[in-house]
């Protein structure tokens, strides 16, 4: 389960019609029209490490800006806001994944999951990626 800082989200969306972008880097799922703008699909799960979304999960976008571009980020489903308070923000455990260290913030423990807090401007760095 992962977060985004809701001050960054611009916008949420449903499946979008997604045009392939040639030789961009595998992350990158191509673009799709915002309201007459061009913004930039982002596959998290690839992004991320993790196994392709399952074909019967249709997938949602939450766009966010990065200096000034619109980036959505293609994600399996999008839950509630949380209001969390920093006392219980926690620092990544050792044990964490190293792909997930270089972009998040850090973890909340909640109830019954853990809750990983993405950094938004390392997850859409992708000068890492190329240079791993």
């Amino acid at each position: 389960m992962f977060g985004i800082p809701v001050l960054q989200v611009q916008d949420v969306l449903g499946p979008q019609k997604i045009t392939r972008i040639p030789l961009a880097p595998p992350e990158i799922a191509g673009s799709l029209n915002l309201r007459g703008r061009i913004v930039t699909a982002v596959d998290v799960r690839k992004r991320l490490g993790l196994p392709p979304r399952p074909s019967d999960i249709k997938g949602m976008s939450i766009v966010v800006d990065l200096k000034g571009e619109l980036y959505s980020l293609m994600v399996d489903n999008v839950g509630e806001v949380l209001s969390l308070s920093a006392e219980e923000f926690e620092r990544h455990p050792a044990t964490m994944d190293q792909r997930w260290r270089e972009v998040s913030r850090g973890i909340y423990r909640l109830k019954s999951n853990l809750l990983v807090v993405l950094e938004v401007s390392r997850l859409l760095n992708f000068a890492t990626i190329e240079a791993a």
